[in-house]
């Protein structure tokens, strides 16, 4: 009997624990350890943010879906890696500490035949000085990030209803931070919500991010296809914005917050502030800062991960300039150099670049997105992780006929800018491939027959559509294999 072991249970984990226990059945057995007792749908936190759905909508527990699967689950924090096992044993195991309530901190040590980490990333709002839910600025990177980020933003819209005017920041709150399209989202959606109160005299809503420029979302920028004609991204963003009547800043990497204003650099050198009432800040990502051990107990840290903690797998790491970066650099089935029995999925693997082209300030300050890491490809690289272990498992073979490179695999982002059956939109964009291939493609970068980007009511009505239908997958429901990534 062959023992995997998933760590983390977000969008790859879960997916990839899912395809692994159809696949092996009862003859094999599947563990999947996270600190976490509940799944969340991270793209509906958006909707939490805004008081439109409660947390409850947007979350499930694993431990009733894992037990009707036969999955093992242990609500632990994986504290570290041994991929040799040690003296008392020859396996590979991994340090847990448990987080539920009746087994609080109790250490185990969990045996491995194969590992997969897809335990994501570790919300790094230390970096940044002041910045987070427990500071001076709100979140919706989790359900309850979002629920407070709410009640936050409700004091704001009381005290426009009173008259009193009020100024709202969201963006990234720090230099290298990623995930620009859930703040872009958050941004429309507010700057919807203020208009349908009619509230816009007495709001001044501003983008802060990290970007070059409006629209690069970490990925470089794109040009999509949008009503006939080829439009970039910086365009089509710049005209979002000013119809929802947001101003924007962009270049500029957030590195302190105070009660009420924020401090930033811009890439001219410069450093100024901008004051708020109400900010949403995304921060910078890391691994969640697992260790890793050797056979004798020596640290063997830097064999599995990068400096930020996040996981090395087949990529090319190699230092070299920007132009000498290509597609080919990303990896395609994400297995450790090392160990041929360890996998990274979603997050928690370590891209060998940034998309965006790497910036510093006139000071030296590195200032540009690092690499987005979305759900749907989070969740395609877990079903392919997951489909090549099973055939190692299966029939004892070394190759790995699944493959997901994100310079060959598309990625479609629906971005809420409104919600409301009959009046809520939606920015639906497509892009492929998501690490753009100036070789294959070298007037675009991307596929543009596959590259487009639309807003409107359908948009919404997609995004609601996949809010339930990716939970009822994810709840492991009838035939919920039939449902892709």
């Amino acid at each position: 009997m062959a023992k995997v072991l998933i760590l983390g249970a977000g969008i790859a984990g879960h997916t990839a624990a899912l395809i692994t226990k159809r696949k092996l059945g009862n003859r094999h057995e599947v563990i999947v350890v996270s600190p976490n007792s509940n799944y969340q749908w991270v793209p509906s936190n958006i909707w939490v943010g805004m008081g439109l759905m409660k947390p409850s909508q947007v979350k499930f527990e694993l431990a009733p879906v894992y037990k009707k699967l036969g999955i093992v689950y242990k609500q632990a924090l994986a504290v570290s890696i041994h991929p040799e096992g040690d003296s008392s044993t020859k396996s590979g195991f991994v340090t847990i500490k448990y987080a539920s309530d009746n087994k609080k901190d109790e250490v185990e040590n969990v045996e491995f035949d194969f590992l997969i980490n897809a335990t994501g990333p570790k919300l790094n709002f230390a970096g940044t000085e002041g910045l987070g839910p427990d500071k001076f600025t709100s979140s919706v990177c989790t359900y309850q990030h979002a629920a407070h980020a709410w009640e936050n933003l409700q004091k704001c819209f009381d005290k426009m209803e009173k008259g009193e005017k009020q100024q709202i920041l969201i963006g990234t709150g720090h230099s290298l931070a990623t995930c620009q399209g859930a703040a872009f989202e958050y941004s429309l959606n507010i700057a919807f919500e203020i208009n349908k109160r009619k509230l816009n005299h007495l709001a001044e809503i501003t983008w802060i991010s990290n970007e070059y420029e409006l629209g690069d979302f970490g990925m470089g920028g794109a040009y999509v296809k949008r009503g006939g004609y080829i439009t970039p991204t910086k365009i089509f963003a710049e005209s979002i914005f000013k119809e929802y009547n947001i101003n924007w800043i962009v270049g500029a990497g957030v590195n302190k917050v105070e009660k009420g204003v924020v401090y930033y650099e811009t890439l001219d050198g410069e450093y100024h502030t901008k004051e708020f009432d109400f900010a949403m800040l995304i921060p910078s990502f890391a691994g969640v800062g697992m260790k890793a051990f050797g056979k004798n107990e020596e640290d063997i840290t830097s064999d599995l991960f990068v400096a930020n903690g996040l996981m090395k797998v087949d990529a090319d790491y190699s230092p070299k300039p920007y132009e000498d970066w290509c597609a080919t650099d990303w990896p395609t089935i994400y297995k450790s150099p090392k160990y041929d029995n360890i996998y990274a999925a979603g997050i928690a693997f370590a891209p060998p670049h940034a998309i965006s082209k790497p910036m510093k300030s006139k000071n030296g300050t590195a200032i540009n997105p690092t690499a987005p890491r979305t759900g749907m490809p989070s969740g395609v690289i877990g079903r392919i992780v997951a489909e090549n272990i099973c055939d190692k498992i299966k029939t004892g073979t070394k190759d790995h006929k699944h493959k997901a490179s994100m310079s060959k695999m598309g990625a479609a982002c629906i971005i809420s800018a409104g919600y409301g059956i009959r009046h809520g939109q939606a920015a639906v964009m497509t892009v492929y491939p998501i690490v753009p291939d100036w070789n294959k493609y070298p007037k675009w970068g991307r596929d543009i027959d596959y590259t487009v980007g639309e807003i409107g009511l359908a948009g919404h009505w997609m995004k609601l559509f996949m809010h339930y239908m990716f939970l009822y997958k994810a709840k492991a429901l009838p035939f919920w294999w039939m449902i892709p990534e």
